[in-house]
């Protein structure tokens, strides 16, 4: 016997295959992967990433863990945002403080400058070496290095302590976990109380006539793209299929809220085509 039997996109697989065929997607489009999300949104995944880091709102300090976040967008994100937030506040102590010398602001900015994110850390965990390569390419490409690691690890059985992060996030990746109930544990389990998950997904539009046209699109027009950009249609294919057979959003919710989380809720973007669901571990 293999165990319980799956989809992979539309097919029926075993758990095992499953796993072993979704590395191998990812493994194909991992260098395509940021001209993929752009082709397939038309450039609104960015503004979905945007969104959802408004939503956090991480202050200096905050420990990130980024799950299935190989290629950066999210890491990335976190860093210019908490650094604008310490830059804010630098400059609101220094302006309170008039009758500081010129010397003594200059060496405030100095010493803000080797702390730039007031000690906050992001961990990238991937089951994926090729897309965390891609990130960490990415990454040293774009000047990011401090308060920024990656980790191989896999969603279900995450390599950290308990209570150890003060946000948990997973962007475009809870679909193509094989348990999804065991990575939601795990999210549980290593946040700290009063720590907040967050997730960004494909889900479920609701307007009969756009579902209609958001169907069209994605089985007939980003396959096409698929194979005009990366040369891989059934990647595309898988991607397409896996967003339609993803829980829709009040059963994710429900699923949230058995893993153990308090005030579960959703918010709609473009919608329903994605949502954000947010959590609390109390």
């Amino acid at each position: 016997a293999h165990g319980p039997e799956m989809h992979f996109g539309f097919q029926t697989v075993t758990e095992e295959e499953r796993r072993e065929k979704i590395y191998q997607v990812f493994e194909n489009v991992a260098k395509k992967y940021d001209v993929m999300n752009d082709s397939m949104t038309l450039g609104i995944h960015r503004l979905w990433k945007d969104i959802l880091m408004h939503k956090m709102n991480p202050c200096p300090g905050t420990l990130l863990l980024d799950v299935a976040g190989g290629t950066g967008d999210i890491a990335f994100r976190f860093i210019n945002y908490v650094r604008a937030v310490r830059q804010r506040q630098l400059q609101r102590k220094l302006k309170h403080q008039q009758n500081l010398s010129w010397q003594e602001i200059f060496e405030s900015y100095q010493k803000d400058k080797f702390n730039s994110l007031g000690d906050s850390q992001v961990v990238v965990c991937d089951i994926n070496r090729e897309m965390l390569k891609v990130g960490k390419q990415k990454a040293q490409h774009l000047g990011y290095s401090e308060g920024l690691s990656w980790v191989l690890g896999n969603a279900e059985e995450l390599p950290f302590d308990d209570d150890k992060f003060d946000v948990y996030t997973i962007a475009f990746g809870i679909r193509n976990v094989t348990r999804i109930d065991l990575a939601l544990q795990e999210a549980y389990r290593v946040l700290k109380p009063g720590g907040r998950f967050l997730c960004l997904e494909f889900s479920r539009v609701s307007n009969p006539l756009l579902s209609r046209l958001y169907d069209l699109y994605s089985f007939q027009v980003i396959p096409v793209l698929g194979e005009v950009i990366a040369g891989d249609w059934k990647s595309y294919q898988y991607l397409v299929e896996s967003i339609r057979q993803f829980p829709p959003q009040e059963e994710l919710k429900a699923m949230i809220e058995d893993a153990g989380f308090f005030k579960v809720d959703y918010e709609n973007l473009n919608f329903g085509i994605v949502a954000i669901h947010s959590g609390f571990k109390l």
